[in-house]
């Protein structure tokens, strides 16, 4: 994984739907579950769903504390 994409995580914002222009980070659990099962949008927004439901599921959020840390920094 580049940690690149983890970065993204913490400044891309939702583009659309009920939580438009939250942080992809801060999306509960539930919407990117709904996500893994009806499917993922294509290209890089549908690839950080899924890592971060990957995240979520896993309960590794902590991993982007320091990220989140560095951007109000």
């Amino acid at each position: 994984m580049k940690p690149e994409l983890l970065q993204l995580l913490v400044t891309r914002s939702m583009p659309f739907g009920k939580y438009q222009g939250r942080l992809i980070a801060d999306l509960p659990g539930d919407y990117l579950a709904w996500f893994a099962r009806k499917g993922f949008p294509p290209g890089e927004l549908g690839g950080l769903l899924a890592l971060m439901h990957e995240i979520d599921h896993n309960g590794l959020g902590d991993l982007l504390t320091p990220l989140r840390a560095k951007r109000r920094g």
